[in-house]
């Protein structure tokens, strides 16, 4: 499907890069949402100007290039046309990517049909699996019951969660 500024909010899932704040100080939005986004398009993309990003409506609408991002802080993002894809609870074209180091899990969508390595979810799978990684990277008492290392179980635990179909309970009874 190809997006424009008349489908592009019909439930896609979108990355927007994050652009300097004050680019709507000199242009006048195209569009302004009943939430209070604003919105430029071009013949390549569209601006938003917003200070809610994540889920939004029926969409999943990513910032990056933010390393702490903060609710309710206006930020602007662009995406191409071409950065738009079709969101729903059938394809299965999203993946986690782990960075132990830093404590922190986010989701990815598959680009193109290329062959890639990961176990592939679909959106709302991702999501669950998501928060549950949250949770183990924040919290410890989960693993008191467990003689191994908290790293380590940590580590074992969340490369299962992203390579499998397996609940959380499972995955920890097979340790």
């Amino acid at each position: 499907m190809k997006y424009h500024k008349f489908n592009f909010y019909r439930s896609t899932y979108c990355e927007f890069e994050m652009q300097n704040v004050n680019f709507f100080d000199d242009m006048k939005a195209h569009f302004q949402s009943k939430s209070g986004s604003y919105y430029y398009y071009t013949a390549e993309g569209v601006f938003r100007y917003s200070n809610h990003w994540g889920r939004v409506a029926n969409c999943r609408w990513k910032i990056q290039g933010i390393d702490n991002y903060k609710n309710q802080q206006y930020y602007v993002g662009y995406a191409n046309w071409s950065g738009f894809y079709p969101l729903n609870t059938t394809d299965k074209v999203f993946y986690l990517d782990v960075d132990y180091a830093k404590a922190k899990v986010s989701i990815k969508r598959v680009k193109n049909s290329a062959t890639i390595n990961q176990y592939l979810m679909t959106s709302e799978f991702a999501h669950q699996r998501l928060k549950q990684i949250q949770t183990l990277f924040k919290e410890y008492k989960w693993a008191r019951y467990y003689e191994e290392d908290i790293e380590t179980l940590r580590k074992i635990i969340i490369d299962k969660l992203i390579t499998t179909n397996k609940t959380l309970q499972q995955v920890k009874l097979e340790l």
